[in-house]
């Protein structure tokens, strides 16, 4: 499969729809942003400026400091298909974002969603 279109999608652009969705579920932007940076390994001021910069999915992720050692337990499926058996790794992170804020907005506990 072809990702190019997923890849150079503007991460600032995604940020606030996956905040909204969050939201309307009654959980906070400060919860979307410690997913965040627990997948990734940005501090708040490191999202932020991934955020001003306008960085697309594919930078934000090839800059991220410190890719969590436990994202092996994000397990389960987003639009159909299990993240644990996405082959590109690339998008295995994208869906592991989508996951993780799935599990935001579905009211999961913020310590199971972490993994800790």
């Amino acid at each position: 499969m072809n990702y190019e279109r997923v890849y150079k999608m503007a991460f600032s652009s995604v940020y606030p729809l996956l905040v909204q969705k969050a939201e309307r579920k009654g959980r906070t932007k400060a919860e979307v942003d410690e997913v965040i940076c627990w997948l990734t390994g940005y501090d708040e001021a490191g999202l932020k400026e991934q955020l001003e910069k306008n960085v697309d999915y594919e930078t934000f992720f090839g800059e991220a400091p410190n890719l969590n050692p436990n994202t092996h337990l994000i397990t389960g499926v987003v639009c159909k298909v299990r993240v644990e058996d996405i082959e590109d790794p690339l998008m295995q992170k994208v869906r592991w974002l989508d996951k993780l804020v799935d599990e935001l907005a579905k009211g999961r506990p913020l310590t199971k969603i972490l993994r800790s």
